[in-house]
């Protein structure tokens, strides 16, 4: 970049002088610096080992594994599989009713003889209220919300368990690897890859650092469940909205990780190949509506996090610098496109060729983004040819990240038909109805507003777990929430999720 910055002004005139390429060079010189930084902690990471001598956490009797999901894939029973040969003391699907058949059929090939698979059911898809319906039937101590379509490794955890032996831990995140959702690697997913190789480089270097994190992703996360069966938790996961007007569907990874970290309970990442998951991506163009998503929920969340909630300041700043610089990053990056467009249309005095000046400077950014994502290129050497694409989509996506900047009114899912309920009302208390053997068979929504006679509490059939207290009767919902609620932990006050 720097060497960029001195042809740069090779090819100005000298009128211009240093006016221009003296902010610029600053620019490029500040970028070198965050990556080097950022790729010496990621070396220097180290996870948390496991101890199967002393540990006090075991995974037969500590864990159970909550997986909201709508959809009735044959290849669920691959991962499935996957998360029993961990040995779980549990697996929770929440679904609908027309998927619990498929998921009971293959939930008895996947583990035949202890059965501990468990099916519930609510009347509409919204993973949110599943992720909820699924919390209050948790036992255990630890508690893992997975994606229906991750793979883990036989290790995953025994590793993610090792970081709880510290008291002060409240959720572990795991690295991730991309796999094709078909025979091969279709040109999304190895954009898809890229990224997420370059975010196993970031979580290791933030909890290299402070131990920080900007989201312990949703394909897998670990948490105390003491923290989601928190009835506080349970109405702000719930009751989440954007500007106090549009009520967050997506984004439950967010939610989680800043609950966690304005409660005071550190975050940690296990970045290894022990509790490294396999996940896949959209094969075609719907990837750009899944990053779209992810995109509006990070403005959201991070947003929240900085000058609202502000807690992530005081607990791990280098992970807020981060957060921070995120936000500008679409500015630093057009800084280059711009001359190029500039330099293209308009011609400008020079002992050197036009059509050269733009080829160096196509192939002198090509080398450094070589250099930035070599991690992933290690790993995966026959992504290479596509690196001058990746190149090219990281300039379409901040014109993306401006676009998801304004329309951050959008908050459903986008890809997955019956994800969400968009349409119901979302103030409506959750009800079990038990069936004929005991276990929860659907659960009941009923109106806009509480009606106490229907639902005195939400609970939930197994040890009558209480996640939260309704409102009385007639009360409707306040949407525009501009206080903040104190939870106590250990007589504590901590301040609660702002909802801007």
């Amino acid at each position: 970049m720097f060497s960029n910055l001195v042809l740069l002004y090779k090819l100005l005139p000298t009128s211009i002088s240093y006016s221009l390429f003296i902010p610029l060079g600053w620019v490029g010189v500040y970028r070198w610096l965050q990556y080097i930084v950022k790729i010496i902690a990621y070396f220097l990471y180290k996870p948390i080992k496991p101890d199967f001598q002393k540990r006090k956490y075991v995974p037969a009797k500590d864990v159970t594994i909550v997986v909201p999901t709508i959809d009735h894939d044959t290849r669920l029973l691959i991962a499935l599989k996957s998360w029993v040969a961990c040995d779980p003391y549990e697996v929770l699907f929440i679904t609908i009713p027309k998927v619990k058949p498929f998921l009971e059929e293959i939930g008895r090939e996947a583990d035949p003889v202890k059965n501990r698979i468990r099916v519930l059911t609510v009347p509409a898809g919204n993973k949110r209220k599943q992720m909820v319906v699924g919390a209050a039937e948790v036992k255990t101590s630890i508690l893992v919300f997975c994606d229906d379509d991750v793979i883990w490794p036989p290790t995953m955890l025994d590793w993610c368990l090792a970081p709880f032996e510290n008291e002060k831990i409240g959720a572990v995140g795991t690295s991730q690897s991309a796999m094709p959702d078909g025979n091969f690697m279709t040109i999304w997913e190895v954009l898809a890859a890229y990224r997420l190789s370059m975010r196993n480089v970031e979580i290791a270097s933030t909890a290299c650092i402070d131990s920080g994190i900007s989201c312990l992703s949703g394909r897998t996360a670990c948490y105390r469940t003491s923290i989601v069966q928190d009835p506080a938790f349970t109405e702000a996961f719930l009751h989440e909205y954007w500007l106090g007007r549009y009520h967050q569907h997506s984004g439950d990874d967010k939610f989680l990780t800043r609950w966690v970290q304005c409660h005071h309970w550190r975050t940690w990442i296990q970045a290894c190949p022990q509790v490294e998951l396999i996940t896949t991506f959209k094969p075609n163009y719907m990837f750009l509506i899944q990053l779209l998503r992810w995109t509006r929920n990070t403005w959201r969340s991070d947003l929240k996090a900085l000058f609202v909630e502000k807690v992530i300041w005081r607990s791990c700043p280098y992970t807020a610098y981060t957060m921070f610089d995120r936000l500008f990053n679409p500015i630093s990056l057009l800084y280059g496109f711009t001359y190029f467009f500039i330099r293209i249309s308009t011609p400008i005095s020079t002992h050197l060729p036009q059509v050269d000046m733009i080829l160096t400077f196509l192939l002198w950014y090509i080398l450094i983004r070589f250099i930035k994502y070599m991690p992933h290129l290690i790993r995966r050497p026959q992504d290479l040819p596509a690196l001058p694409i990746f190149v090219v989509f990281q300039y379409v996506f901040i014109f993306m990240k401006v676009y998801c900047l304004f329309t951050l009114h959008i908050t459903t899912w986008g890809t997955r038909k019956g994800a969400e309920t968009a349409e119901a009302p979302p103030d409506v208390p959750i009800k079990n109805v038990a069936d004929e053997h005991n276990k929860p068979e659907a659960i009941k929504t009923e109106g806009t507003r509480v009606d106490t006679s229907a639902a005195r509490e939400v609970e939930m059939q197994a040890g009558g777990q209480r996640v939260g207290s309704p409102r009385k009767e007639g009360t409707p919902i306040r949407r525009n929430r501009r206080h903040v609620r104190s939870v106590s932990k250990e007589k504590v006050q901590t301040p609660r999720l702002a909802v801007v």
